[in-house]
């Protein structure tokens, strides 16, 4: 959802690529925007594909995904870390061979506990979440185009405050 944001606001289309569809970003900052293919638990090796045939380093990829251990539309940015759980970054990390890359977690909640929690990340969102994600997937693509012009620390600077604080 957030990709598709972005490729909607730099005027850009997704186009099969490997593992993954690519989309060419340009005007404030250049990149790619990618969506793996793969299934997400074997994501990481779109990332790696992707990062060699372009060349791009590795602290330049900003990997943005859900996290069900944030609170609903909550962003949290940061340099590095471990995978926390989650298996696409377990397989980013696993392919890139390093945890040293930015990443951009979206906050989805756990949802409902008598759910399965994997159902619960497949699932379409509930309509009372929507308005809340519809929010969260517009400021991490504010967040994201930060990272394209000026990198992870002014998106945690800007992001990574509780959003009571005006954020």
């Amino acid at each position: 959802m957030v990709l598709d944001e972005m490729a909607r606001r730099h005027q850009t289309d997704f186009r099969p690529r490997e593992d993954a569809e690519v989309a060419r970003v340009s005007g404030s900052w250049q990149g790619w925007l990618a969506k793996p293919g793969t299934f997400m638990n074997l994501s990481g090796f779109a990332v790696q594909k992707l990062r060699s045939f372009y060349k791009i380093p590795v602290d330049d990829v900003l990997v943005i995904t859900d996290d069900v251990n944030l609170p609903l539309g909550r962003l949290r940015a940061r340099a590095r870390g471990s995978e926390g759980g989650h298996n696409g970054l377990r397989s980013i990390i696993e392919q890139l061979g390093t945890n040293e890359f930015p990443r951009l977690r979206v906050g989805v909640g756990r949802g409902d506990t008598r759910r399965d929690l994997a159902d619960h990340v497949l699932a379409r969102f509930e309509p009372d979440e929507a308005a809340e994600i519809g929010r969260s997937v517009l400021r991490a693509a504010d967040a994201a185009d930060i990272f394209g012009a000026d990198g992870i620390e002014k998106v945690m600077n800007a992001f990574n405050r509780v959003e009571s604080e005006g954020t």
